[in-house]
């Protein structure tokens, strides 16, 4: 009985993706594996940003940081 944990940051995933994700990882496992579609279990957690961290810094400062980059160069980008 396969048991796959996905973690993921909750960042707006539709039903219909993690819908898709369990599909795929189901059809890998039976297609690569050989095991039974009925006896796969898939769970998805979806994690705050506030609680993921690397790099020493939450997932939500990494990703404001970098879209204030973003931002800033898309304005030089203009000007140029």
């Amino acid at each position: 009985m396969p048991y796959v944990n996905v973690r993921i940051t909750r960042d707006g995933v539709t039903r219909a993706q993690k819908a898709t994700v369990i599909a795929e990882i189901t059809d890998t496992l039976q297609r690569v594996l050989g095991k039974d579609p009925h006896l796969t279990h898939i769970v998805i957690d979806e994690i705050d940003t506030d609680d993921w961290g690397y790099a020493g810094e939450t997932t939500t400062v990494v990703r404001a940081r970098e879209a204030a980059q973003a931002k800033e160069a898309a304005g030089q980008a203009r000007q140029a």
